[in-house]
């Protein structure tokens, strides 16, 4: 299983490092991109691994499957090749699958897969096994520090200034799809959660900066015909605040998944 990554921020290091101390068998990480070329080479050199940086358009011929850990805003330009080829790609940036619904035509056209790994968040396949029957209603309410929000695009163009708040401060009430928009370094777990329940329209959110808090935290509450869920999950941010440490974590598992003898979760 030939791997390759784009994006060499907090969570592609993670799985360079896992990825080239063979933590998959089977797998071998072929190449990595990045949009500083040489950061990228002095990076590698400097984690004392040994492998290609290459260009975009080279990867869905050198490898079987694709990790994207880069900004939303180039999903496009990394999953449709990857998809024409008949190829998987692994999705962190899942909010801009909302943006670019044609990629998954591409998938059932030719055969690729798009892959979206539970990152940050729990019991997706509770929520999946539960949308095979009737929903009524799913919310999520999310609070981070203020560090992990900062920057997003909804603070700046509401002109939010969440620096110096002393107690936890309400900023967003809305679907899983505005949530996308507004803050999209930040609420991809609210799209996968949509996609694994009842869609971005009907999925509810709230988003929330706390002062007093060092983890994202996400309680989710999903109301359906077979059953009641009520999750929350508090995870340690990586050594970028936006992202959990878990999440490259959560890649390492859906790959290991794809050849498994064993495997364990829907």
């Amino acid at each position: 299983m030939r791997i390759a990554i784009v994006g060499l921020g907090a969570v592609g290091q993670a799985l360079v490092k896992h990825l080239s101390n063979q933590a998959i068998p089977n797998a071998e990480l072929v190449a990595v991109v990045a949009r500083d070329k040489d950061k990228a080479r002095t990076t590698l050199k400097q984690l004392k691994i040994q492998v290609e940086v290459r260009e975009l358009h080279e990867l869905a011929e050198l490898a079987d499957i694709v990790v994207e850990c880069a900004p939303a805003a180039i999903l496009e330009d990394i999953a449709k090749p990857v998809l024409e080829a008949g190829k998987k790609i692994v999705v962190l940036s899942v909010g801009g699958l909302l943006s670019h619904p044609q990629l998954m035509d591409i998938a059932a056209r030719t055969g690729g897969q798009i892959i979206v790994p539970t990152g940050a968040l729990l019991g997706l396949d509770a929520v999946s096994a539960a949308a095979e029957g009737h929903i009524r209603s799913v919310r999520m309410v999310t609070r981070k520090p203020t560090k992990g929000l900062a920057g997003a695009p909804f603070l700046v163009k509401n002109k939010i200034n969440i620096e110096d708040i002393d107690a936890p401060l309400l900023l967003f009430e809305g679907t899983a799809r505005e949530a996308a928009e507004g803050f999209p370094a930040n609420l991809n777990v609210a799209v996968a959660l949509a996609f694994a329940g009842i869609g971005p329209d009907k999925t509810y959110l709230e988003i929330w900066a706390d002062p007093d808090i060092t983890r994202n935290t996400h309680r989710i509450t999903v109301d359906a015909d077979v059953a009641r869920l009520d999750m929350t999950i508090e995870n340690v941010p990586s050594e970028n605040p936006r992202t959990g440490k878990i999440t490259a974590l959560s890649v390492l598992a859906a790959l290991r998944k794809i050849d498994a003898p064993l495997r364990v979760g829907s």
